[in-house]
C-alpha cells in the first residue's frame, strides 16, 4: 500500500472515529497532496514525493507554532505542535547521527579538501544522499559546517 493510499484510509478512519485533530490535519495533507497532482498532472504521487509533501506542512506547523509563541498565543501554538507531531507519525524513522556524520565525512572525503566556502556544495551532495529519508537539514547544516571548519 503506498503512502498516498495509507493516508486516504487513515483519513476515513478518523472521519469515522470523529478524531478531529487527525481529521483536520489530514484533510488539509489531502488537499496539498491534491494540487500536487493536479499541478503535476498524475493520478497518483509517488511515495517520495508524498513524503516531502509531509515534511512541508511539519516545518510549515512549527513555524506557524513559533508565531504563535511569540503572539502568547499559547492555545494555537499547542494545536500546531499537536499536528506536526502527529504528521512526523508518518515519516521513517530517523537517522542517526552517526550515520549523518558518516555521509558527510565521506562527501567531504570526495570533493577533496573543501572549506567553509564550499558549504553549498557540500550541503547539496549530503542531501542527495538522503534523498527519500527522515533526516532534519538544519541538523546536517550544523554537522557539515562543524566538519569544515574544524
Amino acid at each position: 500500500m503506498s503512502l498516498q493510499e495509507k493516508l486516504n484510509n487513515d483519513l476515513k478512519h478518523s472521519l469515522k472515529e470523529k478524531s478531529e485533530p487527525a481529521f483536520s490535519t489530514l484533510r488539509m495533507l489531502k488537499s496539498n497532496i491534491q494540487f500536487e497532482l493536479t499541478k503535476s498532472g498524475a493520478s497518483m504521487l509517488g511515495d517520495e514525493q508524498v513524503l516531502q509533501i509531509i515534511k512541508k506542512n511539519i516545518i510549515s506547523r512549527k513555524d506557524t507554532a513559533s508565531e504563535y509563541k511569540k503572539a502568547n498565543r499559547i492555545d494555537l501554538a499547542e494545536k500546531e505542535e499537536l499536528e506536526a507531531s502527529f504528521l512526523e507519525g508518518y515519516l521513517p524513522p530517523r537517522l542517526p547521527t552517526e550515520e549523518i556524520e558518516g555521509v558527510i565525512h565521506t562527501v567531504i572525503r570526495e570533493l577533496g579538501t573543501p572549506s567553509l566556502a564550499d558549504l553549498g556544495k557540500v550541503m547539496g551532495r549530503v542531501m542527495a544522499e538522503f534523498k527519500g529519508k527522515n533526516v532534519e537539514g538544519s541538523l546536517v547544516s550544523t554537522l557539515v559546517k562543524q566538519k569544515l571548519s574544524a
